[in-house]
C-alpha cells in the first residue's frame, strides 16, 4: 500500500507540475508575449505595400486629353502555389514571348509569391492568362503615362520618365502637384490563395490641370509650321499664339518636336522648347519696339521726317547699311517700318538716346526671363548692349535699333510686342489657366510702358506695313491686320562656330496680330535658314496669313469692315 500510494503521490505530483508548466507557458505566449505573435501571425498574413496615386490629367483649353494615364496589364507569378511547374511553363510560352530558362529561373524561388515574368504584355494576351485560371498565375496592371495626342505640343507637356519623374515641359514644371502622393497599403493573403486587398487609402491622386492651349489652333500651327519648313527648305521653326491683353500661350509650335510616349527613341535635343530654350536675334520685328519707346518720349511722331540720303551709317571703320544697300531719300515713321529701314530705326534711337533706350529694355523684360510656367526658360545675357551703355559704344545701339546685336526668346519677343498692342502692359505668359476648378488669374509685370495713346499710334502704322508695305501677304479680306517682316542674319556663335561676325543663314520672321485696332491674338513666325527665299516677305508671312485666316473663322470673329466684301 505504502508502494502503491508513492506511485500514486508522484503521478499526481507530476501532473499538477505539468499542468503548471503549461498553464504558464499559455500565460507567457497569450499574455506577456501575445502582441509578439499576434504580430508574427499577421506579419504572415498581411504584408504592407507602398502605394502611388494617380498623376493628374492635363487637359487643352478646350477640352481634349493631352497627357493622361493608362493601365499596362502585365504577368506575375507566385511560385510557392504553382503546383506543376511543367505545366506553368508549357502554358506560360505559348502566350508570352519569354525564354523558358527565365521561367525556370523564377520557379526556383519556391518561396516567393511575387516575380515579374512580363511587363507591358497588353489586354488579348492578359485575357489568354487569366482564361488558363492556373493557381500562381496572375496579371497586374501598371500605370503608364499616356499622350493621346502623340506629337502634338510635345514640348509644351514634356515626358514622364521610367522613374515617374516629370522631364521638361509641364511634366517637369508641375511635377510636384501633378504627381500622386506615396501611401502604405496594407494587402491580405487568404488561406487559399495569395491575393491583394487594400485594406483603406486617402485621396493619393495628384491635380488635374487645364492649359490655355487650344488643341485645334495648336494642331493648325504645327500643320502650317511642317508644310512651310519644307515648302521653303527650313531647318526648323518656331510658331507662337498668345492672347496679348493676359498674356495666354493659345499655341506653342515648333519643329522638330517628338512623340512623347515614345521618348526614348527621340532625339534628346528636340525635347527642348526652342520657344523659351534658345535665343535668337530678332531682326527687323524689333524696330516697332524702338519706334513705340521714342513716340512714347515725344521725340518722334508718325509724321516725323528723315532724311536717308546715303542709305548707311557710318561708324569708324564700320558700315551699316539698310538692305541690298537701298537709300530711300526723304521718309516719314511709317515709312520706316513699311519699308524696314534700318538707318530709320538708328535716327530713331538717336533722338530718344542711348540711356532711354536702355531703360525701355529694361521696362520690356530683355533682362529678365518672362516668368512662364514651363520648365527651363533661359535668358540672354545681352552683355554686349550692357556694355555698350558704360562705354558708349554707339555702333552697338545702332544695330541693336534694328533687332542686331540684341538677342532674347522667341517668346520674350512676341511678349514684349504685346504690351506695344495692349496699351502698355507686360503680362507674365503663361499656359496653365486651371488646377482642378481654380482659376488662374493673368498676372502684370509691369504697366504703363507705353501710353495707350502710343500704343494706338503704332497699330495705325503696323496696319500700314500689311496694307501698303513689306507685309502685304497678311492681308485678310474684312479684317485691319497690323505686323512687321523681320530677316536678320544668323552669328556664327548661334551657329555653334567659334567666330564672330554674322552668316549669310537667316532668321525670318513676322509679328503680326489680329483684328489690329483691337487684337485678340498676335502670332509669331519664326523660320531658321531657308534656304528657297531671301526674305521673310515670302516666307513668314504667308504661314502667318494662313493661321490667321483659321483663327478668326475658327473664333468667328466680326469682320472690321466689309465694303470690299460685299463687291465680290
Amino acid at each position: 500500500m505504502k508502494v502503491k500510494d508513492l506511485r500514486l503521490n508522484l503521478i499526481i505530483a507530476f501532473v499538477f507540475i505539468a499542468g503548471g508548466l503549461f498553464i504558464y507557458r499559455l500565460f507567457v505566449l497569450q499574455i506577456e508575449q501575445g502582441d509578439y505573435y499576434k504580430a508574427m501571425a499577421q506579419g504572415q498574413q498581411v504584408q504592407l505595400s507602398e502605394m502611388e496615386g494617380e498623376r493628374g490629367y492635363v487637359y487643352f483649353s478646350n477640352g481634349e486629353i493631352l497627357a493622361m494615364n493608362k493601365e499596362e496589364p502585365y504577368l506575375f507569378i507566385s511560385p510557392a502555389e504553382i503546383e506543376n511547374k511543367e505545366e506553368a511553363i508549357e502554358a506560360i510560352l505559348k502566350i508570352i514571348d519569354v525564354e523558358e530558362s527565365f521561367l525556370i529561373s523564377l520557379l526556383e524561388d519556391e518561396d516567393s509569391f511575387y516575380k515579374v515574368v512580363k511587363k507591358e504584355i497588353g489586354k488579348e494576351k492578359a485575357d489568354e492568362i487569366k482564361a488558363l485560371k492556373l493557381k500562381g498565375l496572375y496579371i497586374g496592371n501598371d500605370i503608364k503615362r499616356y499622350y493621346p495626342a502623340g506629337k502634338t505640343g510635345s514640348q509644351i507637356i514634356g515626358f514622364v520618365n521610367r522613374d515617374k519623374k516629370g522631364q521638361y515641359g509641364i511634366e517637369g514644371y508641375y511635377d510636384e502637384i501633378i504627381k500622386g502622393v506615396s501611401s502604405i497599403e496594407k494587402s491580405e493573403r487568404n488561406p487559399y490563395s495569395f491575393s491583394f486587398r487594400g485594406i483603406s487609402e486617402d485621396d493619393l491622386n495628384g491635380d488635374n490641370l487645364t492649359l490655355t492651349i487650344d488643341y485645334n489652333i495648336q494642331f493648325m500651327a504645327e500643320k502650317l509650321l511642317e508644310e512651310g519648313i519644307e515648302e521653303y527648305d527650313a531647318e526648323g521653326g518656331n510658331i507662337i499664339v498668345m492672347n496679348p491683353n493676359t498674356g495666354a500661350v493659345i499655341a506653342m509650335a515648333q519643329s522638330p518636336n517628338f512623340d512623347p510616349n515614345n521618348y526614348g527613341s527621340s532625339n534628346s535635343e528636340h525635347f527642348k522648347n526652342t520657344s523659351i530654350q534658345e535665343i535668337f536675334e530678332p531682326g527687323s520685328i524689333f524696330k516697332p519696339i524702338t519706334m513705340a519707346m521714342a513716340i512714347n518720349d515725344g521725340v518722334v511722331t508718325a509724321e516725323t521726317k528723315y532724311n536717308d540720303d546715303l542709305g548707311y551709317v557710318q561708324y569708324g571703320n564700320e558700315r551699316v547699311s539698310n538692305y541690298s544697300n537701298k537709300s530711300w531719300g526723304e521718309v516719314d515713321m511709317t515709312t520706316v517700318l513699311k519699308r524696314s529701314i534700318n538707318t530709320g530705326a538708328i535716327f530713331v534711337e538717336k533722338k530718344l538716346g542711348h540711356q532711354s533706350f536702355y531703360n525701355y529694355l529694361e521696362k520690356f523684360g530683355y533682362f529678365e526671363k518672362s516668368g512662364i510656367d514651363l520648365f527651363g526658360e533661359v535668358i540672354s545675357s545681352n552683355n554686349e548692349i550692357k556694355s555698350a551703355l558704360k562705354n558708349n559704344t554707339e555702333i552697338s545701339f545702332g544695330t541693336a535699333s534694328f533687332g542686331q546685336g540684341i538677342a532674347m526668346t522667341p517668346l520674350q519677343m512676341i511678349n514684349s510686342f504685346s504690351a506695344i498692342i495692349n496699351g502698355g502692359t507686360l503680362y507674365r505668359p503663361y499656359v496653365v489657366q486651371k488646377i482642378n476648378n481654380q482659376t488662374i488669374k493673368p498676372e502684370i509685370i509691369r504697366k504703363n510702358i507705353i501710353s495707350q495713346e502710343t500704343s494706338t499710334e503704332l497699330k495705325k502704322m503696323l496696319i500700314e506695313v500689311v496694307e501698303d508695305g513689306f507685309g502685304h501677304l497678311a492681308k485678310i479680306e474684312g479684317y485691319w491686320i497690323g505686323g512687321k517682316t523681320g530677316t536678320s542674319q544668323i552669328p556664327y556663335t548661334s551657329l555653334g562656330i567659334n567666330k564672330a561676325g554674322y552668316s549669310d543663314n537667316t532668321w525670318q520672321t513676322f509679328m503680326g496680330f489680329a483684328p489690329a485696332l483691337n487684337p485678340q491674338f498676335i502670332i509669331l513666325v519664326k523660320l531658321d535658314n531657308p534656304k528657297k527665299v531671301k526674305t521673310s516677305e515670302y516666307s513668314a508671312v504667308p504661314i502667318f496669313n494662313k493661321l490667321a485666316s483659321y483663327i478668326l473663322n475658327y473664333w468667328q470673329v466680326p469682320y472690321d469692315y466689309i465694303e470690299d466684301l460685299d463687291k465680290k
